[in-house]
């Protein structure tokens, strides 16, 4: 999955197309990155972010948040192979302790996470494949059909699991593939709930759901300014 570009619609985006029968229940296993926590508890770090992680990131100088302004965390997390990994996550330094604590309540409630590393600058132009489920926070980009920047831009939003939890919006579906997961009622592993473990987890950290959103439902986005 995620290797064959989709047809594009009018808007830009790949068309929506039905859910392939193995990610309609998605559970894959995690590539590890990071070497895994060797006694299989939750840690976290939060340093500066290093030369070669932000040369591999979205970051530029034109970016609303600059890169001393950025903290580089790595973070344990159980993947849906019921194995603990090490990710990695760029934040605004305002916000990296309480996004290491609501990721460690994640963790605490074995929460599966697919992935979770630094998106790369070749993603914003790729086109699309309808995939994807990687957890991230800080991408330097405009909201979805703006031209004004994310809070992703800024390093204040989150997004988990976005396959699980995708973005709607009319009869727009991102990925493009995860239509299956437009189903709330239909519980899987991953889904960001209602009063769920994922929703309680950044309410305390004092973040806002996309999922409580009348249009558009951006149900894998958890931000600290509301949008």
């Amino acid at each position: 999955m995620g290797a064959r570009p989709l047809p594009l619609r009018a808007d830009g985006y790949g068309q929506v197309l039905p859910t392939p029968a193995e990610l309609a229940d998605r559970h894959l296993p995690t590539a590890d990155l990071l070497p895994p926590p060797p006694d299989g508890e939750y840690a976290s770090t939060v340093a500066p972010v290093p030369g070669e992680v932000l040369a591999r990131s979205t970051w530029q100088p034109e970016c609303p948040v600059g890169a001393a302004q950025l903290r580089y965390l790595t973070m344990s997390f159980w993947g849906f192979d019921g194995r603990v990994h090490t990710g990695e996550m760029l934040v605004n330094a305002s916000v990296a302790q309480p996004v290491t604590e609501a990721f460690g309540a994640l963790f605490a409630a074995k929460f599966p996470i697919e992935e979770m590393r630094v998106t790369r600058a070749d993603e914003l132009d790729a086109a699309p494949t309808g995939d994807g489920n990687n957890t991230s926070a800080f991408v330097c980009r405009p909201v979805r059909g703006q031209t004004t920047w994310s809070a992703h831009a800024s390093g204040l939003a989150v997004d988990v699991n976005p396959f699980c939890n995708p973005y709607l919006k009319a009869d727009l579906v991102l990925p493009e593939l995860a239509s299956a997961y437009t189903d709330r009622a239909r519980e899987r592993p991953g889904m960001i709930l209602p009063g769920g473990v994922a929703v309680r987890a950044f309410r305390a950290i004092g973040w806002t759901w996309g999922g409580t959103w009348t249009s558009p439902k951006d149900l894998m986005h958890f931000s600290a300014t509301g949008g």
